[in-house]
């Protein structure tokens, strides 16, 4: 085959792969920003509903989104009190504890080699407790202590980077979700336009089904952590469980995450009582999440889940395991409702027009 325009042909090939490399080193970039705007995106969708309820019982719309918004803020300042003081009481403790055994090494009251010497024998009488803390002490003097000190100011530096880095970014996606939910009608009408006449009402069928779809999604799986939350702060404290209101946080947060969130966040929370109360305490609430996973599995997640779209097993663990290595958490979190849209336009769309073949 002759090619008429070698020097055309090149020069248009070099410049498509151009803009490719540009296409891809732009996306690249703007990676952090596209992944605020699709969070912020999701969250919106998952908030349509609740307004679109309210609006259902007669309210206007600014009331509707004004309802939803402060009681969003509410449950969040809410988390935040159960939490913050808590927190703040258990390291006020542990600088107070510190604080008293520096000052009785300091009067000569205490003497932490000393302490930790008799520990040692009374636990492990055939130790050679002697020859144990001379390899500790040789270990000691060998340490390079200035690349140590730079090496925690580094990982400080980093780790003070990276709170600051989350704080903008869940600023920044909360603006864009109040501004989302806020002009969801006015931005799906201005997609809706760039679609042809003549299949625009097929379009926005099938659009329909996918934000209700996500928005069920995302509401079943704040109901599911809500629940969990709510009878694990009940239940654990009734068992008498360390902390029960910073343990039914972390009960609430993991059911957010599909397939194996509430599985990660009950062993978390039997580990927290068998290390911080009681043998017994942890068997107790081993059994009773146990009981609970079944029950939500069976029971109260297909009830919950019931009108969004269905998703076969296979496909939500490939999904979750996709979308986890691609975005982490949020691509887990993200991935099945990605699924249900996909599995709803191969079931509206491929599907029909195959048939017609």
């Amino acid at each position: 085959m002759k090619i008429q325009h070698p020097f055309r042909t090149a020069l248009v090939a070099t410049l498509g792969v151009g803009v490719g490399i540009l296409l891809i080193t732009g996306v690249q970039t703007l990676s952090t920003v596209l992944l605020y705007i699709g969070t912020a995106l999701f969250l919106a969708l998952g908030l349509d509903p609740v307004v679109s309820w309210f609006e259902r019982r007669g309210l206007p719309r600014w009331a509707a989104l004004l309802i939803t918004f402060a009681l969003l803020a509410g449950i969040g300042a809410g988390l935040v009190l159960m939490v913050v003081p808590i927190l703040t009481g258990q390291i006020a403790e542990l600088i107070t504890q510190i604080q008293k055994l520096v000052q009785s090494a300091i009067d000569g009251d205490w003497n932490p080699v000393t302490v930790g010497q008799d520990w040692l024998a009374q636990t492990f009488p055939y130790l050679r407790v002697d020859l144990v803390l001379g390899y500790v002490n040789d270990w000691w003097t060998s340490l390079n202590f200035a690349e140590i000190g730079a090496g925690i100011g580094t990982g400080l530096i980093s780790v003070g980077a990276g709170i600051a880095a989350f704080v903008t970014g869940s600023i920044i996606v909360t603006i864009l979700t109040i501004y989302f939910t806020a002009s969801m009608h006015s931005l799906k009408r201005s997609v809706y336009q760039l679609v042809p006449a003549s299949k625009r009402e097929q379009f926005i069928d099938l659009s329909d089904q996918i934000t209700a779809s996500v928005g069920y999604y995302v509401m079943g799986q704040v109901s599911l952590g809500a629940i969990n939350g709510i009878l694990s702060a009940i239940f654990l404290t009734i068992i008498g469980a360390p902390f029960p209101a910073v343990l039914a946080v972390v009960a609430f947060f993991f059911s957010l995450i599909p397939l194996v969130g509430t599985l990660t966040g009950s062993t978390i929370i039997v580990l927290a009582c068998l290390g911080l109360a009681s043998p017994l305490t942890a068997l107790v609430a081993l059994i009773w999440y146990l009981v609970y996973m079944q029950v939500e599995a069976y029971f109260v997640s297909p009830k919950i889940m019931s009108r969004a779209v269905s998703v076969p097993g296979a496909v939500v663990v490939i999904a979750a395991l996709a979308g986890g290595s691609l975005l982490g958490l949020l691509g887990a979190l993200i991935a099945i409702p990605v699924a249900a849209s996909v599995l709803i336009i191969y079931r509206q769309v491929v599907i029909p027009r195959q048939n017609e073949l």
